[in-house]
């Protein structure tokens, strides 16, 4: 009996998922990843990771600036996409964030687009978290990118019609006490018949973060509402970006 797949593993090899939130903001990761970096001031030889890298446009950003940079995703097709641009200073592997990677070893580890949330249980999403601790130096430094809840649900858009290149995205949200929602219907005259995807993110807030990455031994540094990286307001930033150190043992 073959496994049924998770949403996101089904939603995150579609070509769609790219054409509907990636194709058209390139200059967006670039401006951000400029920002983080003037905000961090990483040295030269800094290791980097960038969990659920997608197909790398934040890991070929910040490799462009110097930096020795690994990606992981668990998108099979996304990870094929990002090897093409492998070199000296880029990495990338298939990798599923809640198992262990690589330990101690970088000094930078990076969380980008609310790649985060997906699972079915909080075990899952603190195995990820220990993942990532595990992964960095004592003093290394963690940046995760998540959507403000708050802002998502005062500003929730129910219903809207995005056409890309002759594709139609028919787009449904809503939200209960615990995750948003969103349902993705896809019509094109290269499909037989539409095709339907859904997300579901869980809400996690501030407080969430901040139990999960002490339990894991990262203290919050900072937080920011949006990638001009304004000061964060609980009801008006649409953004959480929370800047996080791993504690080194006394």
């Amino acid at each position: 009996m073959k496994a049924t797949k998770h949403w996101y593993e089904e939603w995150f090899n579609s070509p769609y998922y790219y054409q509907l939130y990636f194709k058209r903001d390139r200059k967006e990761a670039t401006d951000f990843i400029d920002k983080l970096v003037s905000y961090l001031k990483p040295p030269k030889e800094s290791l980097m990771l960038d969990i659920g890298c997608g197909r790398g446009r934040h890991s070929i950003q910040l490799a462009t600036k110097g930096f020795d940079v690994t990606g992981i995703d668990l998108s099979q097709e996304s990870i094929r996409i990002a090897k093409e641009k492998e070199n000296d200073h880029l990495h990338f592997f298939l990798h599923d964030m809640r198992l262990p990677f690589w330990i101690n070893y970088f000094d930078y580890a990076f969380n980008f687009f609310t790649s985060f949330g997906y699972f079915n249980t909080r075990r899952e999403h603190n195995n990820a978290i220990r993942t990532i601790s595990e992964s960095l130096k004592p003093g290394g430094v963690f940046v995760i990118d998540y959507f403000n809840v708050h802002f998502e649900e005062e500003h929730l858009i129910a219903d809207s019609k995005i056409e890309i290149e002759g594709v139609i995205y028919q787009i449904s949200r809503w939200f209960d006490e615990t995750h948003i929602y969103k349902k993705i219907v896809i019509e094109s005259h290269q499909l037989k018949e539409p095709l339907t995807y859904m997300e579901k993110v869980v809400k996690f807030s501030y407080g969430d973060f901040t139990e999960m990455l002490a339990y894991q031994q990262m203290q919050i540094q900072e937080v920011f509402g949006d990638y001009d990286f304004s000061h964060y307001d609980v009801k008006k930033s649409p953004r959480m970006i929370i800047v996080a150190k791993k504690m080194v043992r006394k």
